[in-house]
């Protein structure tokens, strides 16, 4: 497996998989790979990481800046994160991740977000953090992992790309 930064001949694989991993999910509304298209347009794609195996696109992620209400910088959401659903649990998504992270920490990044399930992403230093919240997301599936010691508080804003309309 090879993981690499999205090229322009992605976008579409990046699509198909997306649509593929979320397809028949219960806490989907399937239009994740409408916001990763919005992220793009935007220019919020911060880290933009593909799976590849055997030449063929098999996992995707993505990192986009959030804005915290306290004024805190360099904070970055996760998602989506996207493994085609036969190629599922073989750590693709967890090396995806895992790189991701680690780029971040790079870059100097204060802190990372996620909504998602905390079994899956507490395995990757994810944790509940009351200091930081989401408006209408449930505090256990909302995830911090600080990675500076500058901390941040207060409710935490996605891009726009996430909550654009379903009619697309």
């Amino acid at each position: 497996m090879i993981i690499r930064p999205e090229g322009p001949a992605d976008v579409a694989a990046i699509r198909d998989v997306t649509i593929a991993a979320f397809k028949d999910h219960p806490h989907s509304d399937q239009t994740e790979h409408l916001i990763i298209d919005r992220l793009r347009q935007a220019g919020a794609l911060s880290i933009s990481l593909v799976a590849e195996v055997d030449g063929d696109v098999v996992g995707y992620i993505a990192f986009s800046p959030v804005a915290l209400s306290d004024g805190s910088e360099s904070w970055f959401g996760l998602g989506p994160v996207s493994i085609l659903p036969e190629c599922q649990g073989q750590g693709i998504g967890g090396a995806l991740i895992r790189q991701g992270l680690s780029m971040l920490r790079d870059q100097g990044a204060a802190g990372c977000v996620v909504m998602g399930e905390p079994d899956f992403y507490r395995k990757f230093g994810f944790r509940n953090d009351p200091q930081l919240a989401l408006k209408d997301c449930a505090p256990q599936y909302f995830l911090v992992q600080p990675l500076s010691s500058h901390g941040g508080s207060g409710m935490v804003s996605y891009n726009a790309a996430f909550y654009a309309g379903v009619d697309e």
